[in-house]
């Protein structure tokens, strides 16, 4: 039997712990995909800064360049006063001379010729008798200018009054060089006068303030960042080249596939990505090893809607989207969730100790009062029982008496006092034989001892049963008295407020083939109140001083433990019957 109980509280603790770890585990997993979803988060707050630096870079870039472009007017129409309205009578050294007292690069006149319009004199020796007719859209705007209009091309770049400029792009006639271009036409003269800087003043610009800037600051601000490009998603990744007419391979920045940072840590799956970000407008990441190295990459679409950025695709089509690529080191990462997780490993373990800790008290607990529920009630029953013997000798020793008291009155002729006499005598008797006759002594004797309480406290208890066979009925003797000790005690308090002729307990116990079930009704005045509160809950009492509230609750939980249940009910009037029902 103690081997039997003690694997039955094995079972229960190894089951609280495979619950506390479940539940532990599953917070475990959950928590990390906070963190990871956080960090994913974080990641994209960072490139929405990043979103907002570029634009506003962007933004201060195009009014320098817009700033260029107006002082290239500027200085096409000082040209133009310092040079002869015909081209024919234009020199080289003219041309020369003005470029280096306007701080140029170059400067260029464009013919209108019948069928083309060509670069015919220049301060550079290459930018001359060069056909314009496959520059698109540059051939259309010169064409607009000549027939004097201004340049309205739906294209890229900077329209003021006879005059357009152009974004910086790479030149025909020298592919190293990226230049921006002025075109100014009033007709004044028969050419286009076309003046040009370099890029080296915009690159200082963006050096100190703009995009490279803002990119160097992000990386080295960050511990995980490692990489960051900003990607036009029409021409990635190897942009878009063309033959000049010298058989140059020549690029377009306008269609790099790069157009702002760096992009050396490279993946297989970096186009098929960016495409997919691009054309789903969500954000995608990808987790490879990259030369020996976890990397994770995120890739989130842009959209510029305002003013659009200096990209066209690959057909020259102006772009308002762009992707941007952000590439960090993975370990880093990893260490940070690592820490993090280790952190709440500590705590779920120091929980999961101090839960199993509190699970072996209460159960050592419930065990310990569940133990001392039984020895106390063994202890009673044991009383219970030598009480009612002691009842049955003593009845046996004091029956001569009796009889000699009984024929001294009969001697006497005292028939009326002899009469009383033996009917106090015989109804003392016949309760105890009816007790006996309960058909179980551990019950009989609880009988017995609850008669003898009521006596000493004048409370009217009277007992009634039928077909009680104990041999037959399937449940404990033990669980019986339990819960008839505790329904009697219950009924007991209850009638000792009132006064001694309303104190009244009724017990009637019935056997029959099927079911077991016992009645105890007393007198109570809140009746009705008392059936509408959780007299059942373990713990609930209305009652002071030692009472815990368990009797009734203990009651409820041995009868369903054999299938039964208990009742209450106020009826009838005034009185509040509890009743057990058990089948057998």
């Amino acid at each position: 039997m103690l081997e039997m109980q003690r694997n039955i509280w094995l079972v229960a603790i190894s089951i609280i712990v495979v619950l506390v770890l479940l539940n532990n585990t599953a917070y475990y997993f959950l928590t990390k995909k906070t963190l990871e979803d956080s960090f994913n988060e974080e990641l994209l707050t960072h490139a929405k800064r990043l979103e907002i630096s570029l634009e506003q870079s962007r933004e201060g870039s195009e009014q320098f360049q817009n700033q260029i472009g107006r002082e290239l007017r500027a200085a096409s129409i000082a040209i133009q006063y310092a040079l002869d309205p015909d081209i024919e009578k234009v020199t080289t050294e003219q041309l020369m001379e003005l470029r280096d007292k306007l701080d140029l690069s170059h400067i260029t006149l464009l013919k209108k010729l019948p069928d083309d319009i060509v670069l015919y004199k220049s301060s550079n020796a290459k930018q001359t008798n060069i056909s314009t007719k496959e520059w698109k859209p540059w051939y259309e705007v010169f064409n607009q200018l000549f027939e004097n209009k201004n340049a309205s091309v739906n294209w890229l770049g900077q329209s003021l009054p006879n005059f357009w400029s152009g974004p910086y792009e790479v030149s025909a006639t020298n592919v190293d060089k990226l230049n921006k271009w002025g075109y100014y036409y009033d007709g004044a003269t028969n050419y286009i006068i076309d003046p040009y800087v370099d890029y080296e003043r915009q690159q200082k610009y963006e050096n100190a303030t703009g995009v490279h800037r803002m990119i160097e600051n992000s990386i080295q601000s960050s511990d995980s960042l490692l990489e960051i490009a900003f990607i036009n998603p029409e021409t990635f990744p190897d942009g878009k080249n063309t033959i000049n007419p010298q058989g140059e391979v020549q690029g377009h920045k306008v269609q790099e596939p790069i157009f702002y940072g760096t992009y050396n840590i490279k993946s297989k799956q970096d186009t098929n990505l960016v495409r997919k970000a691009y054309f789903s407008k969500k954000t995608v990441t990808l987790r490879e090893n990259i030369g020996g190295k976890e990397i994770f990459k995120m890739y989130i679409p842009v959209f510029v809607n305002e003013h659009g950025i200096n990209i066209t695709d690959r057909d020259g089509q102006p772009m308002n989207s762009y992707v941007l690529m952000m590439t960090s080191d993975y370990h880093v990462i990893q260490d940070k969730l690592d820490s993090q997780f280790l952190n709440l490993g500590i705590i779920i373990l120091i929980v999961t100790f101090f839960s199993l800790l509190i699970a072996v008290f209460a159960m050592r607990y419930y065990r310990h009062s569940r133990d001392k529920v039984v020895r106390v009630t063994q202890e009673t029953y044991v009383d219970e029982i030598n009480q009612m013997f002691q009842s049955i000798r003593a009845q046996r020793h004091d029956f001569l008496n009796h009889v000699q008291t009984i024929h001294s009155l009969a001697e006497l002729n005292k028939s009326h006092e002899l009469v009383a006499y033996t009917k106090e005598l015989t109804g003392d008797i016949r309760l105890m034989n009816d007790i006996i006759n309960i058909g179980n002594p551990a019950i009989a004797a609880l009988v017995r001892s609850k008669i003898s309480q009521a006596e000493s406290n004048k409370i009217q208890f009277s007992c009634s049963f039928t077909g009680l066979n104990m041999q037959e009925m399937g449940v404990r003797t033990l669980d019986v008295n339990r819960m008839l000790g505790n329904l009697i005690d219950n009924a007991f308090d209850e009638v000792l407020k009132y006064s001694e002729d309303r104190r009244h307990v009724t017990l009637i116990g019935k056997q029959t083939a099927d079911m077991l079930e016992f009645t105890v009704t007393n007198n109570c005045d809140d009746a009705e109140l008392a059936i509408s509160n959780p007299i059942f809950e373990a713990g609930y009492s209305t009652k002071q001083q030692d009472h815990q509230g368990l009797g009734l609750s203990i009651v409820k939980t041995i009868a369903k433990q054999y299938k039964g249940d208990v009742y209450v009910a106020a009826e009838p009037t005034g009185k509040l019957t509890f009743t057990v029902k058990m089948p057998l």
